[in-house]
């Protein structure tokens, strides 16, 4: 073709999506499959949010409000913060490709953990900025080293906390130390999407620290715990100046009414985040010691989700049985995957199927 993409698409491959629940069906012959890979709220969503947004499809054709009033309103609230320190986007994943936007330039530089959400990557290779990767140990970001890879050409540095896959979080004095060790030229990126699944001690709340640096961006998302995945609507709160350079560059009406209403009303129910929160706290403790009964070890998680890696041949025996999970490679060890906590009857199932393979081995 004579028409040529940009150079910096050159080596990008589209996000990997894995196999859908029909497919998995039709190729297998089964009728229910267990969709555990994307890192969903299996406990759905508020009834709240339900009937918020039938009441709004009433409105549907309009145009959203164009900035998110009552989503801010209600965060402002929420969180005790000025409504001018947010932005509301479609997904917090938007808000990577405002930041890589708004601030990078060609040859800038962002320090990245080796195992983590690849979108950090793909958004500072697009507006022509070179990622700096820094290898993690035992699957948390080595913040020594990313420090030390910092320069002047450094504009990013990226946080995830949990992280996404290995749902690890930073030891709350280290990242302190971190953050305040940061040059005030360098935007420090806090992604915090599975915080409410965050129960230890040692779990950091970043939003206290917004008025003592500048330079500090948290994101959240109503994607995970509140169980609106389907209708992308996250946010980031920020310094308002931050936030000025973001509106130049984001879409108009970025975030649609019902995801909107949505989101609202999931606000407004924190009893249903905290029961989800407590019920994952309990699966996660059941399935990673289940887990290591069965020799297949997992990273300590404070998130929804189990980073897994073993030398036993799990993964095929998992997906021919209707339970979907997201593969991914480990030096050291022939399985590898991340797997959302499901319920205790999901779990159970998953550990009977696990239990047959190692049964049919010794056989």
């Amino acid at each position: 073709m004579n028409v040529k993409a940009r150079a910096e698409l050159e080596g990008i491959t589209p996000y990997a999506l894995g196999q859908t629940i029909e497919e998995i069906k039709e190729q297998y012959g089964i009728t229910k499959v267990r969709k555990l890979s994307d890192n969903e709220n299996v406990y759905g969503t508020s009834p709240m949010v339900r009937q918020a947004i039938i009441q709004e499809t009433m409105n549907l054709s309009l145009y959203p409000d164009g900035v998110t009033s009552k989503v801010v309103e209600k965060l402002s609230a929420h969180y005790k913060i000025a409504p001018n320190h947010f932005l509301v986007s479609n997904g917090s994943e938007e808000i990577l490709r405002l930041l890589t936007r708004a601030y990078i330039d060609k040859n800038d530089e962002a320090v990245i953990a080796e195992l983590t959400f690849p979108r950090y990557r793909t958004n500072v290779l697009i507006e022509g900025g070179k990622a700096v990767i820094v290898p993690m140990i035992d699957g948390r970001h080595d913040l020594e080293k990313m420090l030390q890879a910092i320069n002047e050409k450094t504009k990013l540095v990226f946080v995830c906390n949990p992280n996404n896959p290995t749902g690890t979080i930073t030891a709350k004095q280290e990242l302190l130390t971190f953050i305040a060790s940061v040059p005030s030229h360098v935007l420090i990126i806090m992604d915090e999407a599975y915080f409410e699944y965050a129960d230890s001690e040692e779990y950091l709340d970043t939003m206290p620290l917004l008025d003592e640096y500048e330079n500090l961006v948290i994101l959240r998302t109503f994607s995970k715990i509140y169980g609106l995945a389907s209708l992308r609507v996250g946010y980031g709160i920020m310094h308002e100046e931050i936030a000025k350079e973001l509106h130049k560059v984001r879409d108009v009406f970025n975030v649609n009414q019902l995801a909107q209403a949505a989101a609202v009303a999931a606000l407004e129910d924190q009893n249903f985040v905290k029961d989800c929160s407590a019920k994952n706290s309990i699966e996660r403790d059941f399935l990673s010691a289940k887990f290591k009964e069965l020799e297949i070890d997992s990273f300590p998680s404070q998130s929804n989700f189990l980073y897994a890696f073993t030398n036993k041949p799990v993964i095929q025996k998992l997906t021919e049985n209707g339970i979907l999970v997201r593969q991914m490679l480990l030096p050291g060890y022939k399985e590898a995957f991340r797997i959302t906590l499901g319920t205790r009857e999901d779990h159970e199932f998953i550990l009977q199927i696990v239990g047959q393979l190692f049964h049919e081995r010794a056989v």
